[in-house]
């Protein structure tokens, strides 16, 4: 019987690594539907030359969250929590006063941070990520794409 050649899986390295730029305008999209797209690109599994265990992502510019929708009764019921770093001071808000208030960006970063993986390379594509509650973004010279979502 004759053997078989195997092509090897072959992993992209660092410098390989082709970064784009996408901006996102939240205005009118479901959160969730939203944050599935994001956290697709910014972990690169939209590119054929992903790789599991490295950042093959892209950066994605999230404008207008404060615009963002959340389907049912999530708006009143929905709770973020955060600890302030002292014995038993945990800080509660629902979605709704979170939206209002001028951290309206954490919920769109919350959902996306959700779908990531919880470790090293995680907090590394995270990092990619920006949220801004206006329709304004310092990241002009980038020269970002439109990233069709939904």
């Amino acid at each position: 019987m004759p053997k078989r050649a195997f092509a090897a899986t072959r992993s992209v390295t660092a410098d390989e690594i082709d970064r784009q730029w996408y901006v996102v305008d939240a205005q009118d999209l479901i959160l969730g539907r939203l944050a599935t797209r994001v956290a697709t690109v910014l972990r690169g599994k939209h590119k054929p030359s992903y790789t599991p265990h490295t950042d093959t992502g892209d950066h994605v510019i999230v404008v207008n969250a404060d615009k963002i929708v959340l389907t049912g009764r999530k708006r009143e019921q929905k709770m973020y929590h955060r600890h302030t770093g002292y014995l038993g001071h945990v800080r509660s808000i629902n979605a709704d006063k979170l939206l209002a208030s001028a951290h309206s960006d954490r919920v769109v970063r919350a959902a996306v941070r959700g779908m990531l993986p919880k470790n090293t390379l995680g907090r590394q594509i995270l990092s990619k990520l920006r949220v801004y509650a206006g329709p304004e973004h310092p990241h002009a010279s980038q020269q970002p794409e439109v990233l069709p979502v939904g």
